[in-house]
């Protein structure tokens, strides 16, 4: 089929297919007039890919998880591998963004919102307030 069917069949954009080929992701082959000629087994690793970074997985991890698909003697404590290492990464951003809400929540709670110019939002964003317990700035 061609990249527009490949398209519609895996709901990737053909750009994004061409970027996965000019990547050497997952590459499709060519027929004798040069254009692009996908298989079914490249739209299901096409389709692989789709759903791995749709779970935040790099285009690293998904070359390493896509070679490792395609090796039958693989262990599969190496899969487990690259989703733990991915699963942390995850867990970390979760901790950073918990601690922007809580910091963010903190600021916003302590702006009158008024006619006023004070504002321990601008103050925070400036760095002109200490820092309380868990990094939380607080006001002067």
């Amino acid at each position: 089929m061609n990249i527009g069917d490949a398209a519609k069949a895996t709901g990737l954009s053909p750009k994004t297919i061409r970027y996965y080929e000019s990547i050497n992701l997952v590459i499709g082959d060519r027929l004798a007039n040069g254009y692009r000629d996908y298989a079914d087994a490249h739209i299901h690793k096409l389709r692989f890919v789709q759903r791995a970074r749709s779970l935040g997985f790099s285009i690293d991890d998904c070359r390493t998880l896509l070679s490792l698909y395609e090796d039958q003697n693989r262990a599969s404590a190496e899969v487990k591998n690259v989703a733990r290492k991915h699963l942390e990464e995850i867990e970390a951003k979760i901790t950073e963004l918990q601690d922007l809400q809580e910091t963010l929540s903190h600021l916003v709670e302590h702006c009158a919102g008024d006619d006023r110019p004070d504002c321990p939002i601008m103050d925070g964003l400036s760095g002109a307030l200490i820092e309380g317990p868990k990094n939380v700035p607080k006001i002067h």
